[in-house]
């Protein structure tokens, strides 16, 4: 193999997708923005589409482009859309786009004039995570929504929100930000604007709070197997869910090291004994978090290894132990889903003081993606 890859799990993809959908009567919508969340956009959205998912959905509009232009043929929505964008093709490929302030709402509307196409739109709310969609500006703008529904301008085909605490499910946030939802929705439904889909719960809702599911889930962490919250809600295997990435790099160099010696940028790390260091093929310009400490590292001859002293740009260093079989040349585990005894993401990710969607995303395009389906 090369230096290093990343083994993506269809299957697993395709599992995860079966899974939700057992446990609901809405409809799915695959979350594959950040390039599938760094598992592979194209590959990983025709496994969802053939396993059941309804939608597919990106943040960035080039990746709902690229989807349709990948031969996606389900409904796709991309709704961090700023002025400017391309929505001309979006509309003339009827990606559905996301509305959140009147001067985007009249762009596209102008650039639907333009085409003799009324753009599908689906309306985001501010429920109280104070990010992104109509917040107190809501009351001036519902009129100007109604107006443009009622002239053809655009089909409002959905309304939209986004929880702030939804992976702590005994939050009382989430009762409010879904009363604040369903205020809104009536609002429209009662000046005439009947929304075919209404949609607010993300992974941890899905899994926790059934009154959040109306007709549509979001389906992000979970499609790739990973829990939204492990202290809140669980690892993935107690969740049901099976991790679809696994990372491999090489040894690109075994040494014997004496006691008292530092190790790497800063001699931040010293060993305490004597022992045999491994040189891995991977660093933070591979997405390896720089801050990684100890509580992560490698899985290889059979053992783990931890890191020790600080992650460069291209190669971070591990401690084998004086007794490791481990060679020069050697492939190495670095995560995956845990079932050989290697390091998880949700190990990484503790290690790095964050949380697994940080460490599958940053994984970048210098690591292959191999992809399987068993």
């Amino acid at each position: 193999m090369s230096r290093a890859r990343a083994e993506i799990n269809l299957a697993a993809i395709a599992e995860n997708l079966k899974f939700i959908k057992s446990k609901t009567s809405a409809q799915v919508l695959a979350v594959v923005k950040a390039d599938a969340y760094g598992h592979g956009l194209i590959n990983v959205a025709k496994a969802a589409e053939k396993a059941g998912a309804d939608w597919l959905g990106t943040a960035l509009l080039e990746e709902g482009i690229a989807l349709r232009n990948g031969g996606i043929t389900k409904p796709i929505i991309s709704w961090l859309t700023p002025i400017g964008e391309d929505f001309k093709t979006a509309i003339n490929l009827d990606i559905d786009l996301s509305v959140s302030s009147i001067e985007l709402l009249n762009e596209i509307i102008s650039v639907g004039k333009s085409l003799n196409k009324a753009p599908r739109v689906h309306i985001e709310i501010d429920t109280g995570m104070n990010r992104g969609g109509f917040g107190d500006d809501w009351g001036s703008l519902l009129p100007e929504i109604v107006k443009a529904v009622k002239a053809n301008e655009i089909k409002a085909i959905g309304i939209w929100s986004h929880f702030a605490r939804a992976d702590e499910p005994n939050a009382v946030m989430n009762k409010t930000q879904l009363d604040v939802f369903t205020q809104k929705v009536k609002q429209l439904n009662d000046s005439g604007v009947n929304l075919e889909f209404i949609h607010i719960a993300n992974s941890a809702a899905a899994l926790s709070n059934e009154a959040a599911h109306k007709n549509i889930i979001r389906w992000g962490i979970g499609l790739y197997g990973l829990s939204p919250d492990v202290i809140n809600m669980g690892d993935s295997a107690s969740l049901g869910l099976k991790p679809a990435m696994k990372l491999f790099a090489k040894l690109q160099l075994v040494k014997s090291v004496k006691t008292g010696q530092s190790v790497g940028y800063g001699g931040t790390a010293t060993t305490k004994s004597d022992t045999k260091l491994g040189v891995v093929t991977l660093g933070y310009a591979d997405g390896v978090p720089r801050n990684a400490n100890e509580l992560a590292g490698i899985y290889v001859a059979g053992k783990r290894a931890p890191l020790i002293g600080r992650v460069s740009m291209d190669q971070f260093v591990v401690d084998l132990g004086a007794n490791s079989l481990a060679k020069t040349g050697d492939e190495v585990i670095v995560f995956g889903d845990g079932s050989q005894g290697e390091y998880t993401i949700d190990e990484w990710a503790k290690a790095c003081g964050t949380i697994n969607y940080e460490i599958v995303t940053r994984i970048g395009v210098r690591v292959p993606r191999i992809y399987s389906r068993e």
